[in-house]
């Protein structure tokens, strides 16, 4: 076959070009693999890292907001995979054992919750934050604990505080009333000092 040598180099050539794209191709799957793997050490690491921080930040608040007795922690479920694993809350108040977040009160639940932001914030606090009214379920004791926490942390953030309680208004340095001037338009008015009456006005 006087065209065997010519079909075989063109054959031999069209499989060296597809092996060298197949040497290519599985490279950059190890080292895709490799970066993926090395990606997912890192991230975990930061994980850990941040959660075990906003673990230790969770249990200072809620301490402050209930008392130095009261326990809570943040569990990891799948700690062998802790970027997909869900987290399950502990709260504890003094004489209680719940088993679970629902059997707490309402006002417990919003402490609850107002600690665990809180020790987010405090792994990077933002610049600002509001709250919409978080203090409705909380009795006097635990707004003034709330406003105090507030207070301590006004220092690196500002808060703005959508609120209807007369402590937590006479505990802000600054108050805007919202009003309705007429049907469908509301109306802003500065309050100034805090020590003003502002029974006719919805901060």
């Amino acid at each position: 076959n006087p065209m065997a040598v010519e079909a075989y180099d063109a054959i031999k050539e069209r499989y060296d070009a597809i092996h060298e794209q197949q040497t290519d191709i599985l490279e950059a799957k190890d080292s895709l693999l490799d970066t993926i793997q090395e990606i997912e050490t890192k991230a975990t690491e930061q994980f850990m890292d941040a959660f075990n921080q906003v673990r230790k930040y969770f249990s200072e608040v809620f301490r402050s907001l209930f008392t130095e007795d009261d326990d809570c922690d943040l569990i990891l479920l799948d700690e062998s995979n802790p970027l997909e694993s869900s987290i399950e809350i502990i709260a504890k108040p003094k004489g209680k054992r719940p088993k679970s977040l629902s059997q707490l009160s309402g006002g417990e639940k919003t402490l609850t919750a107002t600690a665990l932001l809180f020790a987010l914030y405090l792994l990077k606090p933002a610049p600002f934050c509001i709250f919409d009214v978080v203090d409705a379920p909380l009795d006097d004791a635990n707004i003034q604990k709330f406003n105090k926490l507030v207070k301590k942390c006004s220092e690196k953030s500002h808060f703005i505080i959508i609120s209807h309680n007369e402590l937590t208004m006479a505990s802000v340095d600054v108050i805007y009333g919202f009003y309705v001037a007429e049907t469908g338009v509301s109306g802003v008015r500065s309050v100034g000092s805090r020590h003003r009456e502002y029974q006719d006005i919805t901060v």
